[in-house]
């Protein structure tokens, strides 16, 4: 017996700073498990390891946001994340988290031998600066336009746009995330990864990848074409992973240098929980173990370039990526997925009412592999009815139906097969091969699709037959079609087994089989069958079909929600930047003292305008009833500044002045939080005098 093939398998780690979409899941979570599944079948030897990413910008400007500290988001997240790849059935071999000690330790570690082989320079080059906020903004604590393709939304780190990688210091009129001011350029010192060292060995290593994707390949190329140069791998932050070196305080390493060595971290927790801690090693230190990485496109560069430098220039010969099969973008209804718009699913609602196979086979036949996909109501309706209730559940239940009501509920001898029968059978066993080789070459829609066509031809042959005939009038005929038919339900229970794992368990038993589906091989599955005489289980309906009502309410939901987002803001943010789907923590308690001395009163507003060189300031006049305030408030492009004259609003009064943008603002206008992270006004019903306090 050769030994089981070794495959190491890795999912991009999700922000924990919100919960994933369907986008997520469908560019780097359900691909993966679908081709783990597939290799369990094959008896491979295959680990499976994902995590959430923990550190970063985008981290704490969530955090911020919601008033609570970074742990405290990325507890929350983390718990969130992992239970929505519970409900999709996405089974990790084990699930960890960047902000965990070991991969501190490790970061470091990757970090100090890559110093010491000379691959890290440091000097000190100029960086957008918040005087405000008094700090430097790397990443996404600068926003402005993209230099590239003229998005007034680009991050300080890349345009959600175009895709383009940034620095902050090339966006066109630049301004701090947090206030809006226009910040300035000072000098800061950090540390840099030299990937040109690197250029040479990675441009021999892509060469030898002609069996990758071609979007994948280009766009390394398109890299190579404009040569490798230093990237930046230290930030000014107080969360992350310290730099490991005297004199470095106030600084973390860059996100995306910690996050894949989270890879690493997950597989030694994965091996510490086996009892045998150092079989990390089988897969990360085998040149024959096969490492691949699920992503999605807008990842290439790390995990194409800059991981793999970061492992060339280790002390132990780590292995570098077999394969990276990287998705295109998953859009919702024709737009992107964007939950400050409101344009999104929520994975509880839709799991409360579908099945999550019918999710799980929606998803991986629409994946976007080659090119950018969606998700629609009618085409998840259409897959349903007309290809899983229609072709796939109706073979299965008008084969076992028949055999249970006119065969004793056991498998007939088939007697002498005709060449029609024997052709099905034959095609049934090449099926079983070439949707394995789909499987194990990332081309999940294609596989799907083979199977169905299988399942479509052994229906037409089931009406060529005309079994309900053929019982009475050539019995013999009869039997051999059933037989046939039956052989075929047990193949697509293998080959749908990957991408509906709960729906073919369910098939299994129906079809009377006593060892589990999971515990079959694939290559071996061919030579088996049910053999005449097995007894059926009970036969029932695998799949529910929609009506068109149903899905006419899920599609006026979906816009009616949009609708009530857009009249509280018009422009979207990117997903990792929004907490849809969970409340922020509650905050640490206050004593009643301390409550007593915040001074909340009921003002009017006087006047309203927005500050011109301010995205998201309006300078608002109100009267507190003693005396008349400014006050600066975060909600331009929110609220029209003419429709707020004459309302009454809350302000705490006795807040500390503070100045932004030049001016001065004296108390905060109070505002609840949208489920996108955007400012809802409060507004007191009845004519409360202005200064009235609120208790």
């Amino acid at each position: 017996m050769p030994e089981p093939e070794k495959i190491l398998v890795t999912s991009a780690l999700p922000y924990a700073n919100g919960p994933i979409h369907f986008g997520h899941v469908v560019g780097a979570y359900l691909p993966a498990d679908i081709f783990v599944r597939y290799h369990r079948l094959k008896g491979s030897d295959v680990v499976y390891i994902c995590g959430t990413d923990e550190h970063g910008v985008a981290i704490t400007i969530a955090a911020r946001r919601a008033g609570i500290s970074p742990q405290s988001l990325v507890d929350t997240y983390h718990e969130v994340i992992k239970g929505i790849f519970d409900r999709m059935e996405i089974d990790f071999d084990n699930f960890s988290r960047t902000s965990r000690p070991l991969n501190h330790e490790l970061s470091r570690a990757f970090f100090l031998d890559l110093l010491e082989g000379g691959y890290i320079t440091e000097k000190s080059e100029r960086q957008l600066y918040c005087p405000e906020d008094r700090l430097f903004l790397a990443d996404r604590y600068a926003e402005g336009i993209c230099p590239r393709c003229g998005n007034e939304n680009a991050r300080g780190d890349e345009c959600p746009k175009c895709g383009t990688w940034l620095d902050p210091l090339t966006l066109k009129e630049p301004r701090c995330a947090i206030c809006g001011t226009r910040p300035e350029a000072r000098d800061t010192r950090n540390w840099y990864l030299k990937l040109q060292d690197f250029e040479t060995d990675l441009k021999e290593w892509i060469g030898s990848k002609s069996h990758w994707k071609q979007n994948v390949l280009r766009f390394v190329h398109a890299m190579f074409k404009n040569g490798l140069g230093e990237r930046c791998i230290t930030r000014d932050l107080d969360w992350g992973v310290k730099v490991p070196l005297e004199g470095a305080e106030g600084k973390v390493l860059y996100v995306w240098f910690d996050a894949p060595i989270g890879y690493l971290t997950s597989t030694r927790e994965w091996a510490e929980a086996q009892g045998t801690p150092d079989r990390w090693k089988e897969y990360w230190l085998d040149p024959c173990c096969r490492l691949v990485h699920f992503i999605g496109k807008d990842n290439i560069t790390f995990h194409c370039v800059v991981f793999p430098a970061m492992l060339m220039g280790q002390k132990e010969p780590y292995i570098l990526p077999e394969n990276v099969p990287a998705n295109e973008f998953y859009n919702l209804q024709g737009e992107k997925f964007n939950t400050t718009r409101g344009w999104y699913i929520d994975f509880e609602e839709f799991l409360e009412k579908y099945p999550v196979d019918t999710l799980r086979y929606t998803l991986a036949a629409g994946a976007p592999e080659t090119r950018d996909s969606e998700f629609t109501w009618e085409d998840f309706r259409m897959r349903v009815n007309a290809e899983l209730a229609d072709t796939f559940g109706n073979l299965v239940t008008r084969t076992l139906k028949f055999v249970v009501s006119y065969m004793d509920g056991k498998v007939p001898e088939p007697g002498t097969l005709m060449p029609e029968d024997e052709d099905l059978l034959d095609r049934t066993r090449e099926v079983v091969a070439e949707v394995g080789e789909l499987y194990d070459t990332y081309k999940v829609r294609r596989a799907v699709e083979t199977s169905l066509g299988l399942a479509h031809a052994a229906n037409r042959y089931f009406n060529d037959k005309k079994p309900w005939v053929a019982r009475k009038e050539d019995p013999p005929a009869c039997a051999a079609a059933i037989y046939v038919c039956t052989q075929v339900v047990r193949t697509l229970a293998l080959l749908f087994h990957p991408v509906m794992p709960g729906t073919t368990d369910r098939l299994w038993a129906m079809l009377g089989e006593k060892e589990p589906l999971g515990a079959q091989r694939w290559d071996a599955f061919p030579d088996g069958s049910l053999p005449p005489g097995h007894a059926i289980g009970e036969p029932a309906a695998l799949f529910k079909k929609l009506d068109d009502k149903t899905i006419a309410a899920e599609i006026e939901a979906l816009e009616a929600r949009a609708a009530a987002f857009a009249t509280v803001s018009e422009e979207g943010k990117s997903m990792d930047e929004t907490d849809v789907g969970a409340a922020a923590p509650i905050k640490e308690a206050v004593s009643f003292d301390d409550f007593l001395k915040m001074d909340i009163r009921i003002g009017k507003v006087m006047e309203a305008e927005a500050m011109e060189k301010s995205r998201k300031l309006l300078r608002v006049q109100v009267d507190l009833g003693v005396e008349k305030r400014q006050v600066l408030a975060g909600i331009k492009g929110h609220y029209d500044p003419g429709a707020l004259v004459g309302r009454n609003v809350v302000i705490l009064a006795n807040l500390a002045p503070r100045k932004m943008m030049g001016q001065e603002s004296t108390g905060m206008i109070l505002a609840a939080e949208t489920t996108g992270g955007d400012p809802l006004l409060l507004f007191p019903d009845g004519e409360p005098l202005p200064g009235t306090e609120v208790h």
